[in-house]
């Protein structure tokens, strides 16, 4: 009977994963986060779905009230972070909201299914990282002005990976952490977020060629040290976000294939001076040569891609502990083994949805630095979610980095909750000030300042209303004729020359709450 529930679940939660996938690009072709507000009710609704069939299956095969009892704290966490992120923000991304959700639901089922020990400390760390991220979008908005600490950000990221290469500790051939009163963490992952604070604001204030060559020096800096400590995979993913933000700052295609050839170059740079990349690089050419020793990670995760097919097994089906160090660097084929190719497929348009809409704040910021600091967030997330998928498939050679929400690791979880709380926070400036936009452009439609009764949804509030009546101004009812006027007047006179105001422009998803698109304004007194 478990196993036909396993079977009938698998089914499901392909039906649902596709859907919500779905939603997830959907909700990109609606212009008004309001009229998109159903439709991320619904993904979060799928989101709990899913989450309870694959947790009840974890019950069913396990038999532990542990589990049951984690599931039931996962719920509460997943309800209570949307409730206060919705409740503390009035124009946060419901869109990005819900993708972290659905992210680490299916990490933490993952986990469950591997370790279950690693995730609890992986939930732990959820908790509060959550807690902590929830304040990032206010500081920024009310409290912090980012781009002035640019070149403090600057020095706490070169100092940040000095320290890693004097006392980092050395892992899979490189020095990638610092232990510090017992907890270890991956200083990179820190660094690549203060990297683009630091490259952003320098960019956003630079004037001269001097300026993009102190840029460039700082940004290689970085670079450099993370090379001298082997961490290659980092260094890549700081390269290419620098480099597409250079490009957007100063639209000169000449950076951009300079770059190209300079990341070829240190390419063959790094292989012949490497051991761990060429055993990386030959374990990708031909895994089949030495399946037991350097092969053996990447032939066994094609082994499990290919076991699960499109559906996947069923979770505790599959072998995927077979996999070394899946829980990490090959936790998508963990899930692919057994949840299926698809799941997997749909992981990563989701991951893709989430870049997109970072692309789509970025565009349209109209602070500079603001801009450069969501592209910048946006592609070093991306291009971590292709090497690490890449990787586990043999697209490209294995660069040991995780995958965002999903795999195990607390410095990277911490990271990716400050990456989308710094896009969130950019989101919810720019609604704020269309919102301040709208405000100006209805008054400046009424002659000046709007001194009336306060608009409210039914219409307007007349309590405590004094306005002025005619014979203020100097009109004797007594005396005023109303003066004639062609009969044929009030039919010219038609609805059709008037037209609702809406948002002029603005960015896309932002809420229309407090808005003046109700009121009835002619359509060339805006000059629309």
């Amino acid at each position: 009977m478990i196993n036909l529930y396993i079977t009938a679940t698998k089914y499901i939660q392909l039906l649902l994963i596709a859907l919500y996938t779905y939603c997830n690009f959907r909700f990109l072709s609606i212009p008004d986060q309001d009229d998109a507000n159903p439709l991320c009710d619904w993904q979060l609704r799928i989101i709990l779905l899913v989450h309870f069939l694959m947790n009840l299956t974890v019950f069913l095969k396990t038999g532990e009230v542990s589990a049951l009892i984690f599931y039931v704290l996962q719920l509460i966490f997943f309800i209570l972070y949307t409730y206060f992120s919705v409740r503390l923000y009035r124009n946060i991304n419901r869109l990005l909201l819900n993708n972290t959700v659905f992210l680490l639901a299916y990490g933490l089922i993952t986990l469950e299914r591997l370790d279950m020990g690693k995730a609890i400390k992986q939930f732990v760390i959820v908790i509060g990282a959550a807690a902590v991220t929830l304040v990032i979008p206010y500081i920024i908005d009310k409290v912090w002005d980012l781009k002035r600490w640019r070149y403090h950000f600057a020095a706490f990221g070169i100092l940040m990976q000095g320290i890693v290469f004097v006392i980092g500790a050395t892992s899979y051939g490189a020095k990638m952490s610092i232990s510090i009163g017992g907890f270890t963490f991956q200083a990179s992952e820190v660094v690549k977020i203060t990297f683009v604070l630091a490259t952003a604001g320098m960019l956003s204030q630079a004037e001269s060629f001097r300026d993009i060559v102190i840029t460039s020096l700082v940004a290689g800096a970085h670079m450099l040290i993370l090379v001298m400590c082997k961490d290659l995979g980092s260094a890549l993913i700081f390269f290419v976000a620098y480099l597409v933000v250079l490009f957007i700052a100063t639209n000169r295609v000449f950076y951009l294939m300079l770059g190209n050839i300079g990341m070829c170059l240190a390419a063959v740079f790094s292989y012949f001076s490497f051991s761990h990349v060429r055993t990386r690089v030959f374990a990708w050419i031909d895994p089949w040569a030495d399946i037991d020793n350097k092969g053996y990670q990447i032939t066994q995760s094609l082994f499990a891609i290919g076991t699960g097919g499109f559906a996947g097994l069923g979770l505790y089906q599959g072998l995927p502990n077979k996999i070394p160090i899946v829980e990490k660097d090959f936790i998508i084929s963990a899930i692919s083994e057994e949840m299926g190719a698809v799941t997997a497929i749909c992981i990563t348009l989701v991951c893709l949805g989430c870049f997109m809409q970072m692309m789509v704040i970025g565009t349209y910021m109209e602070d500079s630095f603001y801009k450069y600091v969501s592209v910048g967030l946006a592609i070093e997330y991306i291009v971590q979610v292709f090497l690490t998928i890449g990787g586990a498939i043999k697209f490209i050679p294995s660069t040991g980095v995780t995958l965002p929400f999903v795999s195990y690791g607390g410095s990277s979880l911490v990271s990716a909750f400050i990456v989308f709380a710094i896009i969130q926070a950019l989101y919810i400036i720019q609604g704020n000030e269309d919102e301040a936009d709208e405000r100006a452009a209805y008054d400046n439609v009424s002659g000046g300042a709007y001194d009336g009764p306060e608009y409210i949804e039914s219409g307007y509030a007349e309590d405590g209303y004094d306005g002025a009546g005619y014979e203020d101004y100097g009109f004797d009812d007594a005396d005023y004729d109303e003066p004639d006027h062609d009969a044929d007047y009030d039919a010219d006179y038609d609805d059709a020359d008037y037209e609702d105001y809406d948002e002029p422009g603005n960015m896309r998803g932002k809420g229309a709450s407090g808005s003046y698109r109700n009121e009835r304004i002619r359509a060339e007194d805006l000059g629309l």
